[in-house]
This record gives structure tokens, sequence and C-alpha cells, in this order.
């Protein structure tokens, strides 16, 4: 490479939207820098790191899975969020060679939902669902946010410990996922001033996945449905969603917002957020 450059890494990594969105930030700017997806395996992480390390012309790399815990001890350091979240997805090379880990994850998810946390609730709530390396993000944003967090996975024992690890503070729950696949017929009360919000951060309902089984019974009025899913973007909880009349967030939210965060740290630079809508018709061309 003669010119700055940075990787999105990952195993698989043909499906990432990564290289499309920061392609066209940087053309857009005009900067002399490319972003490209590079296939890296569990077993060639290690050596991947060292042999970058010594380009300079590397900014540095995304992370997905399944690195994004393992790459952890290979750095030089940590941003706090990062280590407080215990996940990268963005690695950033300084000019001496050393490697610093950041989580963008935990702002571009919170992104789409600035607006609403910004005004002044009674309460707020927010199921989540799974309990993987993307629940932790969504885990550590909502939690810094002041809001009740009902965990649901297929261990109640994982579910545990992953909110005693990421939120031991608040009087958070912790349910199976397939308490939300049937009706309940609870009542609930007045939701007028809450806040409340259902996120599906597994793969259910992923392209070759089955859907995620939810039933909206389970959904107090008002809710927020936000699926981190990108492929499909309308999953079938989604459609659901819509079908019954409740607010959507699909996952481009998020992968865009997470990649804003990151293009700043590799470049010096604001991406053009005024050009969304046009980025947005591109990835879903």
């Amino acid at each position: 490479m003669s010119q700055p450059y940075v990787e999105v890494i990952g195993d698989p990594i043909a499906h990432s939207k990564s290289p499309d969105i920061h392609g066209f930030w940087l053309d857009r700017l005009g900067i002399d820098a490319s972003y490209s997806r590079q296939h890296v395996t569990s077993g060639q992480l290690e050596d991947y790191l060292a042999g970058r390390r010594q380009d300079d012309f590397w900014r540095g790399c995304n992370v997905t899975m399944p690195h994004k815990q393992a790459i952890i001890p290979l750095l030089d350091k940590l941003d706090p969020l990062a280590e407080r979240v215990g996940a990268v997805n963005t690695v950033v090379r300084s000019a001496e060679g050393l490697l610093t880990g950041y989580n963008t994850d935990v702002p571009g998810f919170l992104e789409p939902l600035n607006d609403d946390l910004a005004q002044k609730h009674l309460f707020r709530m927010a199921r989540i669902l799974g309990t993987g390396g993307a629940a932790k993000a969504v885990i550590t944003a909502l939690s810094g946010q002041g809001v009740v967090i009902v965990l649901a996975g297929r261990s109640p024992e994982k579910a545990a410990a992953l909110m005693q690890e990421l939120a031991p503070e608040g009087e958070h729950h912790i349910v199976p996922l397939d308490h939300f696949a049937s009706r309940t017929d609870f009542a609930f009360d007045d939701r007028e001033g809450c806040f409340d919000l259902i996120v599906n951060t597994t793969p259910l309902g992923m392209r070759g996945q089955p859907p995620l089984p939810f039933h909206f019974s389970h959904a107090p009025p008002g809710s927020i449905v936000y699926d981190i899913v990108t492929d499909p973007l309308e999953t079938a909880l989604l459609r659901a969603a819509n079908d019954a009349g409740f607010r959507t967030i699909d996952g481009l939210a998020m992968l865009i917002g997470q990649a804003a965060a990151a293009f700043e740290l590799f470049f010096g630079a604001s991406p053009p957020r005024d050009l969304d809508a046009e980025l947005k018709e591109r990835l879903t061309a």
C-alpha cells in the first residue's frame, strides 16, 4: 500500500458492508485512503496484527466476529469504554506502532435513540434478547442511561453472569429466551411518560437463520422495537412490529452509527452525515 488504508477483519467477512460505508465517506470527503475487507481466522489473528503494526500506511481495522474479545490481549492499550464492555470493534495504530482498542458499538447503538433518551421519563425499561457479544455493548449502553433491563437468554445462568459483570447495580431481571415466545395476558399499566424498548441482539432473523420467536403481547404500548440484524434489514420481528403499529429501528442505524465513530478515529475527520439518505440507498440497492 502506498496510501493510508483501513480494513475490517473477521471470519467470515465477505458480507460486511463496512467497506461500502467508509468508501462512500472517503470519496465524498476527497480523502486519499482506502478501506477493504480482510479475511482473518482465529489462528491468523496474532500474525495479522504483528505484521500490520509494522506498516506505517495501516491506520487500523474494524473487528467483527469472532475476534472482538480474542483481540484484546494482543493490543497495547484499551479505551475505558472498550475495557468496560470487554469487547473491541475498532483498533487504531499510532505513529509509533502502538495499537489501541475501542468500542464504537455502544455509541452506534445509542445514536438512533439519543433524542428519546434526552427526554425525561418516569421509568425506562428494555427487554434485551440474547447474551452474545453484541448484547454486551447494548447492556453497557442502556445501563448507563438509567434503563432497567430484562435480559433474556437461552441460559439464564449466562445471562445472570453477564448482568453481574456489566451492570451489577440496579433492579435488573433475568428470564429465559422462550419466556417471550408465547402469549401473555399481562395487563400493562399506564405507559405515559415511560420509555420501553425491545432489542434483538441474537442472530435469529438473519438470512439463513430461523426467525426470533417473540409474541407482541409482551410489548408495552408505545414500545420501540430495535433489531440489530443487517441482513435482511426488515426481519420478521420488525415486520411484525410494524404491522402491530410499533416504531422500529433496523440494524443499518447501528451499523452506520458505529462506523461514523470509527471513521473519526481512523481519519481524524467527521463523515458527511447529511448524506445518510444517499448512503442508505446505496447500501440497500
